[in-house]
Order: C-alpha cells, then sequence, then structure tokens
C-alpha cells in the first residue's frame, strides 16, 4: 500500500492508497511557464487598431501618405463610406446622426478620465476612395463644433514611381 503525506492547515495528514494505486504528481511549473508565454505572445502579436477598420473602405491613394510616427494618446475613428454614411463605434448611420453620437462619446470622455480632455482626442478620419471630398470636410466640421481640434486623414501610401532619364 502506498502512502503519501502532506501538510493541511498545520496538521500532517496521510493519505492511503489501495492496492496498484499510485501516486502520479507532475510538476505544473513549465505548464504554467508556457500558459504565460502564450499571453504575452497574443498580447504582441495582436493589433487592436485593425478592430477600428472596415474591410468597406477603400483608402485614396496619396504619394504623400506616410505612417504616423507614434499612435495618438486617445483616437476616435470614423469611418465615410462612399454612400455618405459614416461607421462609429461598428455602427453605420448617416452624417446628420453624427454629433450627436459624438457628444455622447466627449460626455463619456469627460466622466471617465478627470485628466483627459475634448482637446486630447484625435478624430482618425478614414474616408473611402470615392467619398465626395464636401462630405469629409461635412465630418470635420461637425467633430469642430463638438469640440474636436485634432484630425489625422488616412490615406494609403502609395510607392513614388521612379523616373527614368
Amino acid at each position: 500500500m502506498a502512502a503519501i503525506t502532506t501538510e493541511r492547515g498545520g496538521r500532517l495528514m496521510r493519505k492511503r492508497f489501495g492496492k496498484g494505486a499510485s501516486f502520479a504528481g507532475g510538476d505544473m511549473t513549465p505548464m504554467i511557464d508556457m500558459t504565460f508565454q502564450l499571453i504575452a505572445f497574443f498580447m504582441v502579436v495582436i493589433n487592436f487598431a485593425e478592430a477600428d477598420q472596415s474591410e468597406r473602405i477603400r483608402l485614396p491613394d496619396s504619394e504623400l501618405a506616410k505612417p504616423p510616427d507614434s499612435p495618438p494618446d486617445f483616437a476616435i475613428t470614423l469611418q465615410l463610406t462612399r454612400d455618405n454614411m459614416v461607421i462609429f463605434g461598428g455602427e453605420e448611420f448617416p452624417i446628420r446622426g453624427l454629433p450627436r453620437k459624438l457628444l455622447v462619446e466627449k460626455q463619456v470622455m469627460i466622466e471617465t478620465s478627470k485628466e483627459r480632455t475634448v482637446s486630447d482626442a484625435t478624430i482618425i478620419i478614414r474616408a473611402d476612395a470615392d467619398a465626395q471630398a464636401g462630405k469629409v470636410q461635412e465630418v470635420i466640421k461637425i467633430c469642430q463644433d463638438t469640440g474636436f481640434e485634432k484630425f489625422h486623414l488616412r490615406a494609403k501610401q502609395k510607392a513614388a514611381e521612379k523616373q527614368k532619364g
């Protein structure tokens, strides 16, 4: 008969196993280590910025476009479709519904963070290549009227063609 002695609550306890039974104990340290390594790996690999991007938006090409030096501290992503609809927070609505959504976002930002102000937020506008320029300007104007001051316009970086001489 096999016996194992364990300590529980300050007293020793003896567990007995019947004939033929054995204790199959294993070191869980490698398993826990691997779990933490996987968590760290996925935290590094996951790109949360893509969650705010709709595949329906085809960004315009631009030779002047360059990737941002660093991500904005507090970004609010607005997407404008070619049908002049705004996508914000996974919801699609006409441009005339944008002021109400921005006011709610502004209120939540003020209530949740005492240090953060509306001027800290950056509005990222991802407009479809076929969206009207006047509608993009209208979206910017609505954001300004709501109190937002910083804007980033997204475009696809186009490689400059080499000129043959």
